[in-house]
């Protein structure tokens, strides 16, 4: 357009307060540059880092993101995918409860394009971010192994998805790998609020564990408050190795031994993937699995030899 028509459309612009129709928008160019994120349970700290990086990339390509909190509800992620397919987001990034494999089928035969992050659905072929979760169990039982514990507990969520099943498999590989029995009397995986009685009943049994591993950070956060009632001291009774990498980690005392997940960059990896399906620089349908290395972080609450 002329000089002189861009000066006259400015003014209208300015003088009438106008604001473009985003809505209108998006459906001229098929498009609302709007992504859903579904993530398991905003609590965990992994969920906000990894929403924070979803974030930070898709502002710099000029897209937004709403973040649904589905608390591995299958019922309640359910709602929010057909809120999101309501408000026509341009893809989707799952931390997926595992249960909604028809829903996931449903939004693969709409050419949707989608990521999954965290957890793993061998039965679909959608490209998935996830942490070498077997090492990261392997690692955290051989570190207390090394360190002459031979009753090391787990506790965990319930183990219903493979981020959690993994970790154990990987607890699992490390004992057997050093000629010990698993006693699944020092094993749990269940729901939250039965920690404290399986933990109490694992602490006075004749033969109590001497180091326990944490299946994520909210796990840790009801252990934490156990010890502390039962003043059982840390490393000196029980040693403590937990996943994810918490951030009072270093300045609890004593310092804390955690396997850190590089959630950030699992969350730019994620919103990477997605947003090159969604212009057209990768096959829609294209499946990978991006599978980033655990780090232990050896601090001093697995340090004290037995």
């Amino acid at each position: 357009m002329g000089s002189e028509t861009r000066k006259r459309i400015e003014e209208a612009v300015l003088s009438l307060e106008y604001k473009p129709n985003a809505v209108a928008r998006g459906l001229k160019q098929k498009k609302t540059t709007t992504i859903g994120i579904i993530v398991a349970n905003i609590l965990h700290r992994f969920s906000t880092q990894v929403s924070r990086a979803i974030e930070d990339i898709c502002q710099e390509y000029g897209y937004h993101t709403i973040i649904c909190n589905a608390d591995d509800d299958p019922e309640k992620e359910k709602r929010y995918v057909d809120m999101l397919k309501a408000k026509q987001v341009d893809g989707f990034i799952i931390i997926p409860t595992g249960v909604n494999e028809s829903l996931y089928k449903e939004l693969i035969n709409e050419r949707y394009p989608m990521v999954f992050l965290d957890r793993k659905m061998q039965s679909l072929s959608v490209p998935t971010v996830t942490l070498r979760n077997i090492k990261a169990g392997y690692e955290a039982t051989l570190h207390l192994l090394d360190q002459n514990h031979e009753l090391i507990a787990y506790i965990s969520s319930p183990l219903t998805v493979s981020t959690r099943k993994e970790r154990y498999e990987g607890y699992v590989k490390a004992l057997n790998d050093r000629g010990m029995e698993l006693n699944e009397h020092y094993v749990f995986g269940g729901d939250m609020e039965q920690i404290e009685g399986v933990l109490t009943e694992m602490l006075e049994s004749e033969h109590p564990p001497t180091a326990l591993i944490c299946g994520n950070d909210r796990v840790l956060k009801s252990v934490l408050p156990i010890l502390k009632q039962r003043n059982t001291a840390i490393p000196e009774e029980l040693a403590l190795v937990t996943f994810d990498e918490v951030e009072f980690s270093e300045f609890f005392t004593p310092t804390l031994t955690t396997v850190e997940q590089p959630a950030y960059g699992m969350g730019v990896k994620t919103a990477e993937l997605l947003l090159n399906r969604i212009n057209g620089k990768v096959q829609q349908d294209a499946s990978e699995t991006e599978e980033f290395e655990p780090k232990l972080k050896v601090r001093e609450s697995s340090l004290f030899k037995k």
